[in-house]
């Protein structure tokens, strides 16, 4: 299978979960946790609960979606390895999808969106670095976005209710989002937060559903060459280069002309 067939089966796939995780209000259908004496405990809408607890929803139906197509689907071997779904065809092809989630405000751009590492396996791409396959052996990676509204609710983490109850329990999220791209379609040229090493995501939720980021006219090349010789401050001066060379793509421009002209410089001597 190639990596443009894989993308479609994901994307239909994917295009009929919310009503699956959606009442016909709109809501979360997950109010909360319940114990073996069926009381119910509401939960936060913390981004990593609520993301964790979708992506345990969603992984049963993915493994369905993998056997209806020929594929096998590969869960890491060990926490925080890339990348949270591993799906392998007949041939041994594979296939990377990462789970990314965020909420959205009201004029449609995300809180924010980190798309994973661009050092350790992303830049020693021949090696098992933090994952169960070489970063290079994959045919395509690709982002599985869920997205969603923080609901306005009153907190009632402090109350348990009884399994008779769940109407009168407000849903913490509403109004999801899916969307299936590859990661350098949607990358920033910003790191995602602060100091880290994570390839930031554009927060427009238009050019994410459509894989407008700044790098898809350009190519996964130079998405590619961008972040593997990205480095942030501190990085620079581990590496005793000073300061960063680029920090973004107008400077990572200027970069370019600057070695193209000392290539030139060399070639004539």
């Amino acid at each position: 299978m190639d990596r443009q067939t894989f993308q479609r089966l994901l994307n239909k796939e994917v295009a009929s979960y919310k009503p699956l995780l959606e009442t016909r209000d709109n809501d979360w259908i997950v109010k909360g946790f319940i114990d073996v004496d069926k009381n119910v405990y509401t939960i936060t809408n913390d981004t990593k609960v609520v993301s964790k607890i979708i992506e345990i929803i969603l992984i049963p139906r993915l493994d369905a979606f993998a056997k209806r197509n020929g594929l096998t689907l590969e869960l890491p071997s060990a926490q925080n390895y890339y990348p949270d779904l591993t799906f392998k065809d007949n041939n041994g092809n594979l296939f990377a999808v990462d789970f990314k989630s965020s909420y959205y405000y009201d004029d449609m751009k995300v809180n924010g969106l980190t798309l994973g590492s661009y050092w350790g396996y992303f830049r020693n791409r021949d090696t098992k670095k933090n994952t169960d396959y070489p970063y290079k052996d994959y045919k395509c990676h690709l982002i599985l976005g869920m997205l969603y509204k923080q609901s306005v609710i009153d907190s009632n983490e402090k109350s348990v209710y009884g399994i008779d109850e769940l109407g009168i329990i407000k849903s913490v999220i509403e109004q999801f989002i899916f969307f299936v791209q590859p990661k350098w379609k949607i990358a920033s040229d910003r790191p995602g937060s602060g100091n880290t090493r994570n390839i930031g995501g554009i927060t427009e939720i238009d050019k994410l559903i459509k894989g407008e980021g700044p790098f898809a006219k350009l190519g996964e090349d130079v998405f590619d060459d961008y972040w593997t010789n990205f480095f942030n401050a501190m990085d620079a001066r581990s590496a005793g280069i000073g300061t960063p060379h680029y920090h973004n793509l107008a400077t990572y421009k200027e970069y370019l002309d600057k070695q193209q002209t000392l290539r030139k410089k060399i070639s004539r001597r």
